[in-house]
């Protein structure tokens, strides 16, 4: 009889750990937009560029480095992650043009993909028994929202009383002590014995000849369009666009006097829905078929971004999207590798959800990116939000034709 893994074990706990350091910092990188420009006088384009090209060194190291922890092991991948994100913010500390912070922060983007979903999730997904391995994803997951909860908080609370070159080193020794975690990471059995027999090279080979795999690719583009517009851009949003905060009001009452605070509470309060969201996600997947939920994720996505953008932009509207949007926010990644998972097994998990995970990074670019030229070419986010409309409701219908089954069981 196989031995039963219980839900909350080391390989989780410290997993937890490092998706949630991870996840702080970089969900803090919007509220650096207007501290950067002002201090550099750069266009908004310009830092939007640096984060819209952290997102796709991202994805382009994803794979890299789930490919690398199955070759060298988990703990060894996760140091040289850590390494590499800390030199990077080290160096973005030191930017003084455009162009260095964009070079810096493709260090940046690797080192969150050494430290960040491919890597955890893969070696959470192996310690996990069949059973609790939905679940398991979707804790872990929900620890990347935690981090997003007080992340941006922190980076505003920092930049109150240091500049934000000293917010990014501070920053840099965190992500370093993460490496003090991972003696508590203990290595489980990689995959089953059929598993191990089968190559790498058979496993990515019959998954890129799969229709479902490529419908999974192209699902995921939106959900990296929509969260890294948002984090990127939400807090600037919101400080220009809001209607005013009324003193005495009860937003006032409880330390949100300005916009500008508003906009870093909204990235937190993004990531507090999302805790419960994405558990109650994993729950769901243990029960329901997954390709449904995540149609359905993304058309309430799709209806919640169209109500927020065609009202008007108030402090209520402001934390009720990101309340509402929240609940959506990282749900699709415990459903998209619990598929990958279970359609082609946990032997090459780490760099199949790796080059999955590539397509939402270059949504994630794009988003970045065309947040920050079309505000410099049209004074606003309008377009922006409604591709990403666009884009959510193709998402929406590109899951519903997925195969969910293991490829071994349908070949």
């Amino acid at each position: 009889m196989a031995e039963t893994k219980p839900l909350l074990n080391p390989v989780l706990i410290v997993g937890c750990v490092i998706i949630m350091v991870s996840f702080a910092i970089r969900a803090s990188f919007g509220v650096f937009q207007i501290p950067i420009a002002e201090d550099f006088n750069w266009l908004r384009a310009e830092f939007s560029l640096a984060i819209a090209i952290q997102n796709l060194a991202w994805g382009i190291g994803q794979p890299i480095f789930g490919a690398l922890a199955e070759r060298i092991g988990d703990r060894k991948a996760i140091v040289i992650g850590a390494l590499i994100y800390a030199s990077g913010l080290v160096l973005s500390s030191g930017a003084t043009s455009p162009f260095e912070m964009q070079a810096y922060e493709w260090l940046v983007g690797f080192g969150i993909a050494g430290t960040g979903f491919g890597v955890v999730l893969a070696v959470v997904g192996r310690a996990s028994s069949d059973e609790n391995r939905s679940m398991s994803l979707a804790i872990v997951t929900a620890a990347g929202s935690g981090g997003q909860i007080f992340g941006a908080p922190l980076a505003e609370f920092l930049l109150s009383f240091m500049a934000w070159q000293s917010v990014f080193i501070v920053f840099a020794v965190v992500v370093l002590s993460l490496i003090l975690t991972l003696p508590m990471m203990r290595l489980p059995q990689p995959a089953s014995k059929a598993e191990l027999e089968e190559s790498m090279g058979t496993i990515l080979g019959k998954a890129f000849k799969d229709p479902t795999y490529t419908l999974l690719f192209l699902g995921f583009f939106s959900c990296g369009y929509q969260l890294a517009f948002i984090t990127a851009h939400f807090p600037a949003f919101v400080t220009e666009m809001c209607g005013p905060i009324l003193p005495g009001g009860a937003l006032h009452s409880i330390g949100i006097t300005t916009t500008s605070v508003l906009g870093a509470v909204s990235i937190s309060l993004i990531g507090a829905a999302n805790v419960g969201g994405t558990l109650f996600a994993g729950w769901l997947g243990k029960r329901y078929s997954k390709k449904y939920l995540l149609a359905g994720i993304y058309t309430a996505r799709t209806v919640v971004a169209t109500v927020f953008i065609l009202m008007p932009i108030t402090p209520v509207s402001v934390l009720v999207f990101s309340v509402a949007m929240g609940s959506l926010w990282l749900a699709t990644v415990p459903l998209t590798s619990g598929l990958i998972a279970h359609i082609y097994g946990l032997r090459c998990m780490g760099t199949l959800y790796g080059i999955v995970f590539f397509s939402h990074q270059v949504g994630g670019f794009l988003g970045v990116w065309l947040g920050g030229r079309m505000y410099d070419v049209y004074g606003d986010y309008t377009m922006v939000w409604w591709i990403g409309i666009g884009v959510g409701a193709f998402s929406a219908l590109v899951h519903l034709p997925v195969r969910e089954r293991p490829l071994a069981a349908a070949t």
